[in-house]
């Protein structure tokens, strides 16, 4: 497995991450670093388990199912696919460059096609050729979202990443799937016209008219302050983003769901330790959908193993608060808030979200519940690089809320 590129430093000083990688940016994200990770002239270092070499296919065995198809790219860990799976569709096909994920891919979904790649290698009449001449119901993709995202600081127009949605359009032209479905971070909307050019584009090459909107998750039971953008494209038909219904929130009888009942009856513990029982019976309705299909053992709940100075530092802040005067977004969470966007955190992300109660940051299971994975799905890859995975998904609730309104146009 390879591993992250050697960072090399002058001044900083270096400690250890959970992990035992190094951390590049340092407890104090100390200033020296401003050239090397901030500036938008030095260009961005690029996660070592991307798979650069051959794309490798795997064919699967689902794709006869009687429910209506769906393929992704960019697939990451599978948010958007599994919340189009609780919308009642079958999942065929994954496609990635970071091998991490697609390994969480097939282990959440044995029966389905994954490629592992560099999607700009693939070429869509082989994706074709794993629908065995059947047409693609719904074809999603959640294009790289770094060179929009408001949280990072390399954000700028020109960003390679950016004009990731012209390969997306390559297999919407081979493909010609019924509907099309892309997303990204709320950022592409201040970022040039590509809001404007996307749809245009997509709409052009699939036949159909593509439409976007903002889409905030806790209006779809998500406990995270999380919007996305998502295009949506029908055709013989012109999506309506109010047949999105909303199932919490102050438009509807549930309100948010807060941090307590979405990761409240997980265990307590220690730097390092780990648990596979809960703590309490489920005392909410989202602990309850959660944890649906489990039999009472819990995964990926294992405390990130701090430095001493760590541990002091969210022991020492209150609830709610930041835990770095520099990074306000990190923060020590509160039993009864929305949860801030999780995020990535680059290619070594530390510890983003401080716990409620115990002086520790968040396990891979507590980052699921916050994302709505339920407790059955399960992340591969080690701590640093599944905080890479669920920081990337999309909510599968909110994604499920998508998958519902377009199966009626189906």
């Amino acid at each position: 497995m390879p591993i992250t590129k050697e960072y090399k430093s002058t001044a900083q000083e270096i400690d250890l991450l959970e992990d035992g990688q190094i951390n590049i940016y340092g407890e104090e994200e100390p200033d020296v670093l401003e050239k090397s990770v901030w500036d938008k002239s030095v260009k961005v270092e690029e996660n070592g388990y991307y798979w650069h070499k051959e794309p490798i296919f795997k064919k699967g065995t689902n794709v006869n199912s009687e429910k209506p198809i769906v393929a992704e790219l960019f697939c990451g860990c599978g948010g958007t696919s599994l919340g189009f799976e609780m919308a009642g569709f079958e999942t065929v096909l994954g496609c990635d460059i970071h091998t991490p994920s697609i390994q969480t891919f097939q282990a959440n979904h044995p029966n389905c096609s994954t490629i592992t790649g560099d999607v700009k290698k693939v070429n869509p009449v082989v994706v074709k050729e794993l629908l065995n001449g059947r047409q693609l119901d719904v074809l999603i993709g959640g294009i790289p979202c770094q060179g929009f995202s408001l949280n990072n600081r390399k954000r700028h127009e020109n960003d390679d990443r950016n004009f990731m949605y012209k390969e997306f359009a390559r297999f919407v032209e081979i493909l010609q799937p019924k509907v099309v479905v892309l997303e990204n971070v709320s950022g592409m909307r201040s970022t040039g016209s590509f809001v404007t050019d996307i749809e245009k584009h997509l709409s052009k090459i699939g036949g159909m008219k593509v439409k976007s909107k903002l889409l905030y998750a806790p209006d779809y039971g998500v406990p995270q302050k999380r919007s996305r953008l998502v295009f949506v494209g029908i055709k013989g038909s012109e999506f309506n983003f109010e047949d999105i219904i909303k199932t919490h929130g102050p438009e509807t009888e549930k309100p948010y769901v807060t941090i307590k009942e979405a990761i409240g009856d997980l265990a307590s513990l220690k730097p390092k330790e780990s648990k596979k029982k809960y703590k309490t019976e489920p005392f909410s309705d989202y602990q309850k959908l959660m944890r649906m299909n489990t039999n009472g053992s819990v995964t990926n709940h294992t405390a990130p193993n701090h430095p001493k100075a760590t541990v002091e530092k969210i022991k020492n802040t209150k609830p709610g608060e930041p835990m770095y005067e520099r990074f306000k977004q990190r923060i020590r969470l509160d039993w009864n808030i929305l949860s801030p966007t999780q995020v990535s955190g680059g290619i070594r992300p530390q510890f983003q979200l401080g716990h409620p109660e115990d002086p520790r940051g968040l396990t891979i299971r507590e980052r699921c519940r916050i994302q709505s994975f339920p407790d059955d799905f399960i992340v591969k890859g080690g701590t640093v690089q599944a905080r890479v995975q669920t920081g990337n998904a999309v909510p599968p609730l909110l994604a499920k809320a998508v998958g519902l309104a377009i199966k009626n146009y189906l």
